[in-house]
């Protein structure tokens, strides 16, 4: 007797069209407030002149990361310019932002929560696990449905696809806060929040800035895909000339992706390496 095929497929999709259907007024506005964060970013990294800019973070990674870092960025930046890819280069930079930076608002506080009760760190475990090992190319179409085409959905998979180390060390870095200095906090009578902000986010910031170092690198990974849906930038570059095998021009955006690729991780990297010099 052939036993007959679950439906998984028939149910997700009638979840989906319900969640369409009833929550319209929450996608229209979580899809505003995302467009007008990339639009923002978008603004102020391409509306002054290329120069400009290059100067201006190529000081900022020379203050952060000492002065080879500096002529890195300075050469590699002068070499995206000068490959015609500026624009497109400062549009996947503006997503790649929005991206960690509502991934750090949301992930940071969900791991404090999962360090601070275990059951919601086993409610929240397996599904990190669901979200990291899900094919990225699956998170693309509920996030079309709910969100059209567009820089929007390309934002929200690429949440969903790099938030999992922001959370996970943000738990494991406040669980290892060594248990006598948090038993000292509670013997002066410190408060929860003050225990919390005083104590175990400072001695837990290197563990957490490598989580969100990499869910920058994770980030920076899903734009190729997230071009697939329209969103613009140098993903969407590579995306053509995969399809129409133009092997110099992926080549030269696949360098420019490369180039913003080692200068946010060698940002985060000395960030993490001066937060524990401080301590």
């Amino acid at each position: 007797m052939e036993i007959p095929k679950i439906p998984l497929g028939s149910w997700i999709e009638s979840i989906e069209a319900w969640l369409s259907l009833h929550f319209k007024f929450l996608f229209d506005a979580i899809s505003f407030v995302i467009g007008q964060i990339v639009n923002g970013l978008e603004y102020v990294l391409r509306e002054p002149p290329a120069l400009v800019m290059i100067i201006l973070m190529t000081a900022l990674v020379w203050y952060i990361a000492k002065w080879r870092m500096g002529v890195f960025t300075l050469l590699g930046l002068l070499l995206i310019d000068n490959l015609g890819f500026w624009d497109p280069s400062m549009q996947t930079l503006a997503l790649v932002l929005t991206a960690a930076l509502l991934s750090v608002i949301i992930g940071v506080p969900v791991g404090i929560l999962c360090s601070r009760n275990k059951s919601i760190q086993n409610v929240v475990t397996p599904v990190l696990d669901f979200m990291q090992t899900m094919p990225a190319f699956v998170y693309l179409l509920p996030a079309i449905t709910f969100f059209s085409l567009g820089v929007v959905p390309g934002v929200i998979s690429s949440i969903i696809f790099a938030i999992p180390p922001t959370i996970r060390l943000t738990n494991l870095g406040i669980r290892q806060v060594p248990e006598e200095l948090v038993e000292a906090a509670d013997a002066f009578g410190s408060t929860p929040a003050q225990k919390l902000f005083k104590l175990q986010l400072p001695i837990a910031m290197p563990t957490i800035m490598a989580g969100i170092n990499q869910t920058i690198m994770l980030s920076l990974s899903m734009v190729v895909i997230a071009s697939m849906i329209g969103a613009q930038g140098v993903g969407n570059i590579v995306y053509r000339a995969v399809t129409q095998t133009k092997t110099g021009v992926g080549f030269e955006a696949g360098l420019a992706i490369v180039i913003m690729a080692i200068l946010l991780d060698r940002l985060t990297q000395n960030l993490i390496r001066k937060r524990k010099k401080a301590q």
